[in-house]
């Protein structure tokens, strides 16, 4: 990259490719890491756009840890700039209603083993690569605040109202009968 105003900003990785691209290649064998979470906000999409907008936390409470990238970028010009990636992964069935991508948790018990970039390849912790267990994250409803950046207060955790689902649209050739079955 010449010019880092063209950099793309990849905070998002998908763990399913991140060990064979080059992007994420050298990071995923020299600098894993754990990014502390009390939480993720995600949108469930209606029409094609940001519909309503959840926090999704620990059931139980407390902290999180997402399995992060961490990568120096060295410019053309010989300064730095630190960047990191969290890893996602297909969501669980507690979350696919809203998103169809959910971060990659690694449970306290595998810091260590996520963590060992000297003995551990990527093929020797891509079982940690996994969804969360069904019913480890709750997911609630809030206002749109979380969606400004200038809100940064604790009302953006507040309950908001869960909007409709959005209605299924039939898709159906003209002149078809509703009254018969379909293969298709």
């Amino acid at each position: 990259m010449k010019d880092t105003r063209e950099f793309p900003l990849l905070f998002n990785a998908r763990s399913e490719g991140a060990a064979e691209k080059a992007s994420f290649k050298a990071a995923m064998r020299h600098r894993r890491a754990l990014v502390p979470a009390s939480g993720f906000y995600e949108w469930r999409q209606t029409g094609g756009k940001k519909g309503q907008p959840y926090w999704i936390r620990p059931r139980h409470g407390g902290l999180v840890a997402f399995a992060g990238l961490i990568e120096t970028y060295a410019e053309p010009g010989g300064s730095e700039m630190d960047t990191g990636a969290i890893l996602t992964i297909n969501a669980n069935a507690d979350i696919a209603h809203i998103h169809d991508r959910m971060p990659v948790v690694i449970d306290p018990r595998d810091f260590t083993r996520w963590l060992d970039c000297r003995t551990l390849e990527p093929r020797d912790v891509a079982d940690l690569l996994r969804p969360a267990q069904l019913d480890f994250f709750e997911a609630i409803p809030v206002s749109d605040l979380v969606n400004k950046v200038a809100n940064t207060g604790p009302e953006i955790q507040e309950r908001g109202e869960i909007g409709p689902e959005p209605e299924k649209v039939k898709r159906q050739k003209s002149g078809a009968d509703d009254s018969q079955m379909r293969l298709f």
